[in-house]
């Protein structure tokens, strides 16, 4: 892309409001983290859950951007939790569907969109803030995973078909998603790598302020 057209997307994006998108199951025991429940009892890694998505919705109302809780079930009826941001269902069909309905009714009312999860307490505001101010020159932005996942995308384009097909909560999510927005002619920041909580080898790089939630948990 040259100068001039780089130039004036930064000029548009200026115009463009960003929304993070908070995708989150109800932190509920058995039905979230269930590949902590081995080592934390169901109980404990819905706390953590609950914990995890409670910091996240406050890191990002901390940007002074929207957002949005996206809710498996549906977040309106979360009550309290909710933390005064906006509150939606996630819908039908597997979380590629789901998330790129998010993002194209985000992008189609004139946003740009952050897609986030509750389970990344390292993504802190300055991550947030930085990935949307990416989008002034890019046309993605992503923070990777550590497990190979991405804890962050931000679009400020849609195209469907960095959802279809994909081969969640494997290891290869991030490069086939670098891969199709390669595909596409888009640019992208790739950013720094974080580490979410999704496995019993993740809990050491849990900050030490979450631990006092596990103390009824089985093996730590």
């Amino acid at each position: 892309m040259g100068a001039r057209p780089r130039r004036a997307l930064a000029s548009l994006a200026t115009r463009v409001s960003t929304r993070i998108l908070v995708f989150a199951k109800a932190p509920v025991a058995g039905r979230v983290k269930t590949r902590l429940i081995p080592l934390l009892g169901a109980e404990a890694a819905a706390r953590l859950a609950r914990r995890m998505l409670c910091s996240t919705l406050r890191t990002a109302r901390a940007t002074g951007l929207t957002v949005e809780l996206c809710g498996e079930p549906d977040a309106r009826t979360w009550g309290p939790l909710s933390l005064g941001v906006r509150l939606s269902a996630q819908g039908d069909g597997d979380l590629g569907e789901r998330l790129a309905r998010a993002a194209r009714r985000t992008i189609e009312g004139g946003e740009t969109a952050l897609l986030i999860g509750g389970d990344c307490p390292t993504l802190d505001a300055a991550h947030l803030r930085a990935a949307a101010a990416a989008l002034d020159t890019h046309d993605a932005v992503l923070h990777p995973a550590a497990d190979g996942g991405y804890v962050l995308l931000g679009l400020r384009r849609f195209d469907g078909r960095l959802f279809e097909d994909m081969p969640w909560s494997s290891d290869r999510v991030a490069a086939l998603t670098i891969q199709r927005i390669a595909a596409s002619g888009w640019s992208v920041d790739l950013r720094e790598t974080l580490r979410d909580i999704d496995e019993p080898s993740d809990i050491d790089s849990l900050p030490l302020a979450m631990r006092p939630h596990l103390r009824d948990c089985r093996s730590l």
